[in-house]
């Protein structure tokens, strides 16, 4: 199964022409739902306003909320190892609910340094904030597409802007794509996080921060950054 995960950078809309095929799901994030009316599943945080919401949902559609992602990013470790952010979040919701063979990330590159950094204009960044599980982007989406790999699914990035993603690039016509990655690698950075014991089941990790060290998490990062040689 090839899923499409949509995000809000600018760059999002040249997805409004792609053809349905070759995939089998569009998950959207937050406003991504505006970038095409085709889409399946819309997950947003508790806190996404109201009157940003599609005007109507169809019978097919769903909307996933953080009693659905909670318990998903918790069983691949959590949101302090998998970052609290929402582009990982739905990754690893899509992953865990829907089984893919194929996550293919759209729009979800997470530059914040151009005049632009959303299509519907200046947004505010999830990883903008002082915020303890976004110390390295890339190293959380090293972890994403480890733990993907570990089950048989491909995490790739459709964008060819700039991208703090390490997921190999591809195009909407071409999935086939497969990263390198080290087994013994990804052992060692699990081994390194179920030492620490950084779960917070509730998912609301930003109220005990108090307890996590920040270097034993840049230990954690560079663990996964190696899962990628």
């Amino acid at each position: 199964m090839n899923i499409l995960i949509l995000g809000s950078g600018p760059n999002v809309t040249d997805a409004r022409t792609w053809p349905r095929a070759p995939f089998d799901q569009i998950v959207a994030i937050n406003n991504a739902w505006a970038v095409r009316p085709d889409w399946d599943y819309l997950i947003h945080p508790s806190d996404f306003a109201a009157d940003k919401m599609p005007g109507h949902i169809g019978a097919s559609q769903k909307i996933v909320t953080y009693e659905d992602y909670v318990p998903a990013q918790n069983a691949l470790g959590g949101f302090v190892y998998g970052g609290g952010t929402m582009a990982f979040t739905a990754g690893y919701w899509a992953l865990h609910a829907l089984k893919p063979t194929v996550l293919a990330f759209m729009g979800c590159d997470m530059m914040y340094d151009a005049p632009q950094t959303h299509f519907y204009g200046k947004g505010t960044a999830d990883p903008l904030r002082d915020d303890v599980t976004l110390r390295s982007l890339e190293a959380k989406s090293a972890r994403l597409a480890a733990l993907a790999h570990r089950q048989g699914c491909t995490a790739l990035n459709l964008s060819h802007a700039p991208s703090r993603l390490v997921f190999p690039r591809a195009t909407p016509q071409d999935l086939t794509i497969r990263a390198q990655i080290d087994e013994a690698a990804i052992d060692h950075a699990l081994r390194l996080e179920e030492d620490a014991g950084y779960m917070v089941p509730s998912g609301k990790y930003w109220k005990e921060e108090s307890r996590f060290d920040t270097d034993v998490i840049d230990d954690i990062d560079a663990a996964w950054l190696k899962t990628h040689p």
